[in-house]
């Protein structure tokens, strides 16, 4: 988990500053077209929409905007049709990268992706070629300061999660959970008034490759232009870069 938790730090940091919420905004509306597309338009039936719309409430979103997202998605007004598309390859020192897409425009998109990966010392592959070395898993992070690891562990260990990590070089506990059960641990979370920090369904790696040097910061540099694609809805990766390694760089 060490790469992905990595990047996830880093990101969170990004989207915290308002640099990027236009970005951040359009994300989200498409995750709400397409999740309204897909499984309707009734919140309590449909999981996936109603992650997506506390995700809007999160970053502010006006309430106009959610709204008009849902009917787009149910047809009710017109706009563009999405398509969901999963890009797999290679990065630096042959990283193995899986890239989720919402597009209007797979042509643009495909293009777009395949340049990005050439020009950061990567390659795009065929499908297949990189997902088995991943399992989708449900990912909760904490923040330490939020309850005493005590407290969080007993709370999520009743809920049969299937790990917690708490490391020194951290600022967040781990939470691990099968994606079916990712809803009702933060629940149990929040009934216990600890905040939860992130929540999101994840493609694990079941090992890393170790980056340092000129490797991490292409790396860095490729995760980084790809998720500031407005096309990209998720990157999955399975490098690692020690904290030392993180300092040098400037992260």
């Amino acid at each position: 988990m060490s790469g992905h938790n990595k990047w996830a730090s880093i990101k969170h940091k990004k989207a915290a500053t308002d640099a990027k919420k236009g970005k951040v905004f359009t994300k989200i509306i498409r995750e709400i077209v397409v999740a309204t597309k897909e499984n309707g338009a009734q919140i309590e039936n449909n999981a996936r929409l109603r992650k997506a719309i506390e995700d809007a409430k999160e970053a502010n979103m006006p309430q106009d905007n959610i709204k008009k997202a849902i009917q787009r998605g149910a047809g009710e007004i017109p706009g563009a049709v999405y398509e969901e598309m999963v890009y797999e390859g290679y990065g630096p020192a042959g990283v193995a990268l899986i890239v989720e897409v919402t597009t209007d425009n797979k042509n643009r998109t495909a293009s777009d992706i395949r340049k990005m990966f050439s020009s950061h010392n990567g390659n795009l592959g065929e499908a297949g070629c990189v997902s088995w070395m991943f399992e989708r898993k449900g990912y909760i992070t904490v923040k330490k300061s939020a309850a005493d690891e005590e407290t969080v562990m007993n709370t999520v260990l009743e809920a049969e999660v299937e790990d917690f990590k708490s490391e020194a070089d951290n600022d967040l506990y781990e939470i691990i959970t099968l994606p079916s059960d990712l809803e009702t641990v933060k629940n149990v979370l929040k009934e216990k008034n600890i905040v939860v920090e992130s929540v999101e369904v994840t493609m694990v790696p079941q090992t890393q490759i170790a980056l340092k040097g000129a490797n991490a910061k292409n790396m860095l540099k490729l995760m980084d232009a790809l998720e500031e694609h407005d096309d990209v809805k998720n990157v999955y990766a399975n490098f690692d870069i020690s904290s030392e390694d993180m300092e040098k760089l400037n992260i």
